[in-house]
């Protein structure tokens, strides 16, 4: 299955390649992916810490009420 998976990430590339659009993955944002925000210094109120962000700041997310 994992074999697999690498050839489907080759022949992407590849059509990527063919279609003239070169693929490079940037950075991937740990913060933005459980929507988050960055801010400097400790998150406050509407907002928890879930982490840190690339540049040093807490990731900080808003609370959701059910």
């Amino acid at each position: 299955m994992r074999i697999l998976y690498q050839l489907l990430v080759v022949l992407f590339m590849m059509l990527q390649g063919a279609a003239g659009k070169p693929f490079v993955p940037g950075p991937f944002d740990f913060c933005v992916a459980p929507n988050g925000r960055c801010f400097p210094g400790i998150c406050r109120r509407p907002y928890y810490w879930v982490g840190t962000c690339h540049n040093g700041f807490s990731c900080c997310r808003r609370y959701v009420e059910v």
